[in-house]
């Protein structure tokens, strides 16, 4: 079997990878980079004339070569080559007739627990507790909270300082938890949004809620910065959403800065390297929660990975797709019930693209360059 073309597809704020092959097999991926998707496109487009006439099967070297062939690397040229794996693992699993986690090692579970992400910022207290209430009612056992911060300032900046800041965000805490009950696990997204001393001050505040986990209190950019934060609250830290290299997990886990990794399928390398991330993760007693921001084939992706791993936490589920929103986007959407996802059994990643999913979900990408801004006009972090 070789490869005889590569076709990308956009559809939404999604950029898919179709890899064709000379026996009719079509493996699909999806590239990560979800603000750069046209800067990811031009990579994959090039990436894309190195495989044409050769054999699928030989993925870890097509990984290490994409990885080596230049010295150039980041988050543009790395989702290039994760929508590029995934897709062949598609094509390898669709080849040999079983889902792609029987060749990683056979699936550990039955279905995988997930927690619903809510891609909304509300702020009024009826709304957000109705949410969380719906959420529990369609059967979800868990669920994000965004506590990282007013997106503009409504007060003249006095919800941005210190203790105003760190109020809020345990009031809103304090009404999702009597919203749902204990029997609920909260995910609290800090999304790099506080300082260090906010971060400690806020994280020991909210032991008393007992969520789940604490993502991402503080830029993941300096290791030891997060490793201190993890050293003086008592809610676990989970950080690597925005890492690209399988070694960056390795400095922040010997850091030991996390009790959960968050590898993207979609940005670090594809399966191939997602995996070894949960291996070098389960070595270290540390759990892992894919992180899954994406389309349905980052989804598929991510439940391939989650089947097989032994160190699972829980897995992310994008509020874009929540409602069957992105059902249609698929001939066959993966199967929700009881607050997980169950494992598809088709070979390969287990779904395909909708032959009109350009037509029903237009391209519209997601993000743009202006940053944003604290009262005083100062940048802050995404």
């Amino acid at each position: 079997m070789k490869i005889t073309d590569v076709t990308l597809r956009k559809a939404k704020h999604y950029l898919f990878v179709q890899i064709h092959t000379d026996e009719g097999i079509v493996g699909l991926g999806e590239a990560g980079n979800w603000a750069y998707l046209n800067a990811t496109a031009a990579a994959i487009e090039k990436l894309a004339g190195y495989l044409i006439g050769k054999d699928p099967f030989r993925i870890e070297d097509f990984n290490q070569n994409f990885m080596r062939a230049q010295y150039f690397r980041g988050s543009v040229i790395m989702s290039a080559i994760s929508a590029i794996d995934i897709a062949l693992w598609d094509i390898k699993g669709k080849k040999l007739g079983v889902p792609v986690y029987e060749l990683l090692g056979g699936r550990v579970r039955d279905k995988v627990r997930v927690y619903a992400s809510p891609m909304s910022k509300e702020t009024d207290p009826e709304s957000l507790v109705n949410s969380y209430r719906q959420l529990k009612e369609m059967g979800f056992t868990a669920a994000k909270i965004f506590v990282n911060g007013p997106m503009r300032s409504q007060k003249e900046g006095r919800d941005e300082f210190f203790c105003g800041r760190i109020e809020d965000e345990l009031e809103k805490v304090r009404l999702c938890r009597e919203a749902v009950g204990k029997d609920f696990d909260l995910i609290l997204e800090v999304h790099r949004g506080m300082t260090l001393p906010e971060a400690v001050t806020f994280g020991r505040a909210v032991e008393a809620y007992r969520p789940m986990v604490l993502e991402d209190p503080v830029p993941p950019d300096n290791y030891d910065t997060m490793a201190e934060v993890a050293s003086k609250v008592g809610v676990p830290i989970a950080s690597g959403e925005r890492f690209t290299n399988l070694r960056e997990f390795e400095v922040l886990m010997d850091r030991h800065a996390v009790q959960y990794v968050r590898p993207d399928v979609c940005a670090v390398g594809g399966i191939t390297t997602a995996k070894k991330i949960c291996a070098l993760a389960e070595a270290h007693d540390v759990l892992v929660i894919p992180h899954n921001p994406l389309g349905p084939v980052s989804t598929a992706a991510c439940l391939q990975l989650c089947a097989c791993i032994p160190n699972l936490g829980i897995q992310e589920l994008p509020g874009f797709c929540l409602n069957g929103a992105e059902d249609a986007m698929v001939r066959s959407p993966l199967r929700y019930k009881d607050g997980c996802l169950l494992l598809p059994e088709a070979p390969g990643i287990g779904i395909e693209l909708a032959d009109d999913a350009e037509e029903r979900y237009p391209a519209n990408e997601r993000g743009g360059a202006a940053a944003r801004r604290a009262f005083d006009g100062s940048v802050k972090d995404w």
